[in-house]
């Protein structure tokens, strides 16, 4: 019988939205196959039984491997990606998010698994067909995995609704570590320059800036904008190469891809490179000086106007 391993993403205690999201591209997987098939979650912590919990509760979740080591207190891809080869001879598929986690993670276990690894799932054609962009999106493509061989993939989690949580109802296994950790890589420190507001990557609103704000201390005006919003804070790459912004806080191709219910863009021209993170959003907002700006292509409601008056006229309405 298939068997369907995700791995589980978390921080702080609590299990990542884009868990969730990945559990749902597991069950579509699922539902390809002729027979039955397994869900697993596997979470890896060193508070990892209260992961457990959360994970047992998701929607198509039958099983969740619960593995507690201090090893585990930080998600290291060194620790995690020979755990997860351990494992692979009883799963037919593993998968994790299309997050900095899971690009981190699963590269490394397909490596030492022996294959191949198909990248950002957006859509399940059968058991081992996916769709996945390419070109910044600009091209989507059909890839097969053969039989026989497990398939290691990363969920894009803008493609995929979270899976909905409830009463705990999965069964919960306690594992040991399935593998010997190597010692060359370690734990130091985690820095964030991103604040302290919701999470980019999950935030069901995001405002973001662009160069045209053209300082650091300016783009204060989207902070404040997103603080009333409750609103996490994104922006260009040409902002975050301006040194306006850290680039955690980058949206797009080569920064974070996002899929909000509203999305506003002030002083973004809307370059391809950025375009394909926002793709999936629900509502986008653009304000920008040019009204020959890409971003008008693809905006839901567009603004042409100066975002220094735009913005303080938003936020005295907004109060």
């Amino acid at each position: 019988m298939s068997k369907i391993l995700v791995l589980a993403e978390h921080g702080n205690g609590e299990l990542a939205a884009a868990t969730a999201k990945t559990v749902s591209c597991a069950a579509a997987i699922a539902e390809h196959n002729q027979g039955s098939i397994d869900v697993v979650v596997f979470a890896a912590g060193d508070a990892a039984a209260a992961l457990a919990q959360q994970a047992a509760a998701l929607q198509g979740v039958a099983r969740v491997l619960c593995c507690q080591h201090d090893d585990f207190a930080h998600p290291l891809a060194a620790h995690l990606a020979p755990e997860l080869a351990a494992l692979a001879g009883d799963y037919s598929h593993i998968l994790a998010p299309s997050s900095m986690y899971g690009k981190d993670v699963l590269p490394r276990a397909a490596a030492l698994i022996g294959v191949n690894q198909v990248s950002e799932v957006m859509a399940v054609l059968g058991e081992r067909e996916f769709k996945r962009p390419l070109y910044a999106g600009a091209a989507i493509v059909r890839v097969s995995v053969p039989a026989g061989v497990t398939v290691v993939a990363t969920a894009r989690t803008a493609s995929w609704a979270a899976a909905e949580s409830g009463a705990v109802s999965a069964e919960i296994v306690s594992i040991d570590a399935q593998a010997e950790h190597p010692a060359h890589t370690r734990y130091v420190e985690t820095i964030s320059e991103g604040g302290d507001g919701p999470d980019l990557a999950t935030a069901n609103i995001v405002v973001s800036g662009g160069r045209a704000l053209a300082s650091s201390d300016n783009f204060d005006l989207v902070y404040k904008l997103a603080k009333q919003l409750g609103a996490a804070v994104g922006a260009s790459r040409a902002a975050v190469d301006a040194g306006y912004v850290p680039n955690e806080l980058q949206v797009g191709q080569t920064g974070k891809i996002i899929a909000p219910d509203l999305y506003m863009c002030f002083g973004i021209s809307g370059a391809i490179q950025h375009l394909t993170g926002i793709k999936d959003a629900g509502t986008i907002v653009a304000v920008n000086k040019d009204a020959d700006a890409p971003i008008f292509d693809v905006a839901d409601i567009g603004l042409v106007g100066d975002l220094f008056e735009v913005i303080p006229a938003l936020q005295e309405k907004l109060a």
